[in-house]
C-alpha cells in the first residue's frame, strides 16, 4: 500500500536551485584539474573541513574564504583522497597535481553564483505542492546565511537580495538552515531537528537531495528518498 506522506523536504542548492557543483567543475577545468578533485577534497576534510565549519555557522565569510583555499591548495591530501575515489570508482588515476593554488573567494563566488538560479521545474512543483495544501514544504539545507559583510561582497556572491532571499524561504513552511541550527547533513540529528519542528516522524516524509550520502542518511531514518 502507498505510503501517505505528510511532508515533502527539499535540498536547496543542486534540487531547488541550479547545483555549484557547475563552478566546481569549471573551476578543474581552468586549473587542469580531474573531474572531482576539488569536492574530493572538500569531502575528504570530514566534519573539521573550512567548508563543513563554515555551513555549521562557526566560522565566519573572510576567514572562510582564506581556511577554504588553503584547504583545497593541500595536494599531499588532496592527492590521497583523490587516489581513494578512483579506486572506489573503479577508474585510472590520472596525473595529479605537485601544487596548487586554490582562490578560496573566487570559487566560492563561482559556486554561489551559480547556485542563486532556480531550477524552473522544481520551483513550479513546489507551487503546485503549496497550492494543493496537503503536505508540510521544508527546506533542509546546508547553507551559510549567517554572514555579516559589505554590499559589495554581497553583490560579488550574488547575493544582492541576501544569502538566503525572502523569496527562497517563502516558498516552504519551514526553513532549516544548518547555520542556523549548527548543525548539517549528513548528520541524523539535521534531520530529526527537521522533522521535529513540523512535527512528523521520518516516515511522514520524502527528501529530495542531489549527494548520496545525504540521502542515504534519510533513508537510514525512514524517510522515502528521491534523488534529483
Amino acid at each position: 500500500m502507498p505510503r501517505e506522506y505528510k511532508a515533502v523536504i527539499f535540498d536547496v542548492g543542486g534540487v531547488v536551485m541550479r547545483s555549484p557543483f557547475i563552478a566546481i567543475a569549471a573551476y578543474e577545468r581552468k586549473l587542469g584539474l580531474p573531474p572531482h578533485y576539488i569536492n574530493t577534497s572538500i569531502t575528504g576534510r570530514g566534519a573539521n573541513g573550512s567548508w563543513q565549519r563554515f555551513e555549521r555557522g562557526e566560522i565566519e565569510l573572510l576567514p572562510f574564504y582564506e581556511a577554504f583555499g588553503r584547504d583545497l591548495s593541500d595536494t599531499v591530501n588532496g592527492n590521497i583522497w583523490y587516489k581513494t575515489y578512483c579506486r572506489r570508482k573503479g577508474l585510472k588515476c590520472p596525473p595529479l597535481p605537485e601544487t596548487l593554488q586554490v582562490d578560496g573567494r573566487e570559487l566560492f563566488g563561482a559556486m554561489m553564483r551559480e547556485a542563486g538560479q532556480y531550477d524552473p521545474h522544481i520551483r513550479h512543483a513546489i507551487l503546485r505542492l503549496r497550492a494543493a495544501k496537503k503536505y508540510k514544504l521544508i527546506a533542509l539545507t546546508n547553507n551559510f546565511s549567517k554572514v555579516d559583510i559589505n554590499r559589495e561582497e554581497l553583490e560579488f556572491l550574488g547575493w544582492g537580495d541576501g544569502a538566503t532571499p525572502n523569496h527562497l524561504r517563502e516558498l516552504f513552511d519551514d526553513f532549516c538552515d544548518s547555520s542556523d541550527l549548527g548543525m548539517r547533513k549528513p548528520e541524523r540529528e539535521f534531520y530529526l531537528r527537521a522533522c521535529e519542528r513540523s512535527g512528523i516522524n521520518p516516515s511522514d516524509a520524502i527528501f529530495l537531495d542531489d549527494i548520496g550520502i545525504n540521502l542515504k542518511a534519510a533513508k537510514e531514518l525512514g524517510m522515502d528518498t528521491i534523488r534529483e
